[in-house]
């Protein structure tokens, strides 16, 4: 059977969202992101788009091409309860769907025509969240992932757009391969060095003259220009990693802080992993200095989800990887290799108080809150928490300009 396709995308999520709250900012140019120099534009309205703005952009480079604009912080639990409230209404209309990000979904209408018609259901799906929500969406419906994918961004704003069954390849043809997915700015660089500018180009060009220029990328995205992807709606989110990182506003060389944030951020994601009844196999430090050199170590150890195993570990390596005569600008840690399981009790090393205490702070953690317990050395961390359970199978809510 032939497959169809549904991929709807929140307009401008963070941008609708604060409009929603605050009526006056409607029509007006608005940014959604870190208010320091160090900030990056996490969202971005269309009347900033003019003059050059766009998301990922350092937001002090934003406020000098667009200095009108009105500049918000924006905060990660109020997006994803209206998140949600879009995604329980998806839930309920279409029977396999996938939320790829906070604001992006795909839906499997496959087989739907013969009942009602998939781009009519679709249509009438769209106009019931633009009501019950007051946010703008935009929606395209192909044969597969990528070219819906396609679609939607051709149909914004609010508006849909349907690619019949064989007219892939027409409708891309036109258009610059920047807009295939999969190609970023280098890679777009070098196809324009090859003399390749719109898709029509790659379509025409032999697939195995693509696989030697980019590798396994190119016969990727030779197959997406010619609009093939048999990529099916997952309807869950395997996470195969959790990590944490901030940038600070000023470059620093406090030891006695960078210790305190990577222990409160190690105790965090070690909350996760108990939470998730997940155990970590791999651990991760990454330091970034002022003059943007990154440096990262990583370790393999036995299968645990426990602080006190943890904390000494991601130390030590941080020990390793500092040097003191720089300034520090980043810290991060990321666990990785998880499995599923429970913590191991050490025999010899564990104790009866020790298992009962993790039971009692996990407990109140998740009656009041990540940050409701915390150890005193990781006190003058801020923003180390997270809003939701990593591991309930949806994607990360992630902003841009999270800071520390």
């Amino acid at each position: 059977m032939d497959k169809t396709i549904l991929h709807i995308d929140l307009d401008t999520f963070y941008v609708s969202v604060e409009r929603l709250i605050n009526r006056e900012l409607q029509n007006r140019p608005l940014l959604v992101g870190g208010t320091g120099d160090r900030g990056v534009v996490a969202a971005c309205s269309y009347e900033t788009r003019g003059f050059g703005v766009h998301s990922g952009m350092p937001m002090k480079m934003a406020r000098e091409l667009c200095p009108e604009a009105v500049v918000i912080r924006g905060n990660a639990g109020t997006y994803s309860k209206h998140s949600d409230v879009v995604t329980e209404i998806i839930k309920e209309q279409v029977p396999l769907f996938e939320k790829s990000s906070i604001d992006e979904f795909y839906a499997d209408l496959t087989g739907m025509d013969r009942f009602f018609g998939a781009y009519k259901y679709a249509a009438e799906m769209r106009q019931r969240i633009v009501k019950e929500t007051g946010l703008p969406i935009s929606f395209g419906l192909s044969v597969n992932k990528v070219v819906s994918k396609v679609a939607t961004n051709e149909a914004k704003p609010n508006n849909h757009l349907k690619i019949d069954q064989g007219f892939e390849k027409l409708f891309l043809a036109p258009l610059s391969i920047k807009k295939i997915p999969m190609v970023g700015d280098k890679t777009y660089q070098t196809l324009r060095n090859l003399g390749l500018r719109q898709v029509k180009n790659v379509q025409e060009m032999p697939v195995d003259v693509m696989q030697r220029v980019l590798g396994a990328n190119g016969k990727v995205i030779w197959k997406r220009s010619n609009g093939i992807d048999n990529t099916p709606v997952i309807p869950f989110c395997e996470r195969k990693s959790i990590s944490t990182e901030r940038t600070f506003d000023r470059d620093t060389i406090d030891v006695v802080k960078l210790r305190g944030i990577l222990i409160a951020m190690t105790e965090n994601l070690a909350y996760q992993l108990r939470r998730g009844e997940k155990l970590t196999a791999c651990v991760s430090v990454k330091i970034r200095y002022s003059d943007f050199n990154t440096y990262s170590k990583q370790l393999r150890i036995p299968y645990t989800s426990a602080d006190h195993i943890l904390i000494p570990k991601i130390l030590d390596m941080f020990k390793t990887l500092y040097n003191r005569r720089l300034l520090v600008r980043l810290v991060g840690i990321r666990f990785s290799h998880l499995v599923s399981g429970n913590y191991q009790i050490n025999l010899f090393d564990d104790t009866e108080e020790t298992l009962n205490l993790y039971h009692a702070m996990d407990t109140i953690r998740k009656r009041y809150g990540d940050k409701s317990v915390l150890r005193a050395s990781g006190l003058g961390a801020k923003t180390i928490g997270r809003m939701q359970n990593p591991f309930n199978g949806l994607p990360p809510v992630v902003l841009a300009h999270r800071r520390q």
